[in-house]
């Protein structure tokens, strides 16, 4: 076998395993869309806290347990949320429905929510959210 040809069948086998490392198989499967949310409080606690304008001294804070429900064409969990929290001002702003939803059981977004989402969901207090405290903030 010639110089040439060693080096160009070297060649070959380096790129049949350089192709073999980016094959499928090595790929992480995509999780299920309707994992069940275990820590969907402390998600929720968490997105409110960078969201709200005044994230402590939250009233009258309430949750559902999370729900299958359609979302567009698929179903995804859901979680609805109720509170009170106050604005830049320091004035409370009276309570909002939000709808949070789930992706692999992790939110994925949670925005304001109308009647339809969330008027008769079946909540239940959410102390976490109320005794929610950042530094001097706290009454």
């Amino acid at each position: 076998m010639s110089r040439n040809a060693m080096r160009a069948s070297l060649l070959s086998g380096l790129l049949a395993l350089a192709l073999a490392a980016c094959s499928s198989d090595s790929k992480k499967p995509e999780p299920d869309p309707n994992t069940l949310p275990v820590n969907y409080k402390r998600e929720i606690v968490d997105t409110l806290t960078r969201e709200l304008d005044d994230p402590t001294n939250v009233r009258d804070a309430f949750i559902s347990e999370p729900v299958l429900r359609p979302a567009g064409k698929e179903q995804r969990y859901t979680v609805c949320v109720r509170a009170n929290s106050r604005n830049l001002s320091r004035e409370y702003t009276g309570a909002k429905d939000r709808i949070g939803y789930f992706y692999g059981g992790h939110l994925n977004q949670l925005v304001e929510a109308s009647k339809e989402q969330c008027g008769n969901a079946p909540y239940k207090p959410f102390p976490e959210l109320e005794k929610l405290c950042l530094g001097n903030k706290c009454e």
